[in-house]
């Protein structure tokens, strides 16, 4: 992901996991560890869309979704893939043979919300290079090809949020990808995340 990207997605993990929609530049550039420069352009982005306010000390998030649509749109999923293939196991046994990964995409929502809203033939994770390596050897023998792959290793980012992947970054994930199925998970996580905005934030959701 670009560096822009690391600021949208600790800006929205903070609004969205810890219900915090104040916060300032100088607390997001050493979270991140990158530059104050590179967290001030990103700031002025959000506030041109209108989804931040910005004060003397701080700035608040008004509009969370505005920032998930930026972050939408400018997402590019594919230059992340650092490894792909057909693996011959069922999504199921893929999943259950993973370690040390970040989940992301179809198994980081189903993790996350115990919930399927369509079934799913890909498994997708983010990983470092050592993690990768550890990958190949434990499927080694059952990776078949790149042809028609049904497993993905994304390039982890600067931060570890845990074992499964941010709500934020698992929407603008979704977005991206392009099987049908893709569109109703994208749309059942939409409304979950309209709700808690709703219900538990006290921010405009739109």
């Amino acid at each position: 992901m670009k560096k822009i990207e690391n600021v949208y997605k600790e800006v929205l993990f903070q609004v969205l996991e810890n219900q915090n929609n104040k916060m300032s530049q100088l607390e997001l550039s050493k979270k991140l560890g990158i530059s104050l420069s590179t967290v001030n352009f990103a700031i002025k982005k959000l506030e041109k869309i209108n989804s931040i306010k910005i004060n003397k000390m701080n700035f608040v998030v008004i509009s969370p979704m505005r920032i998930l649509y930026l972050w939408a749109s400018d997402r590019n999923l594919e230059k992340d893939i650092i490894f792909k293939a057909n693996i011959n196991m069922s999504v199921r046994e893929i999943e259950r043979n993973l370690s040390n990964v970040i989940y992301a995409g179809y198994s980081s929502y189903k993790l996350k919300f115990n919930d399927i809203p369509a079934d799913y033939s890909e498994v997708y994770v983010y990983a470092d290079e050592k993690q990768l390596e550890e990958i190949k050897k434990r499927f080694k023998g059952f990776i078949k090809d790149s042809n028609n792959p049904n497993f993905f290793v994304l390039k982890k980012s600067n931060k570890d949020y845990g074992k499964l992947d941010t709500i934020a970054q698992i929407f603008v994930d979704f977005w991206n990808l392009k099987t049908w199925y893709a569109q109703d998970f994208l749309n059942a996580l939409e409304e979950k995340i309209k709700d808690k905005i709703k219900e538990k934030i006290g921010v405009k959701n739109a």
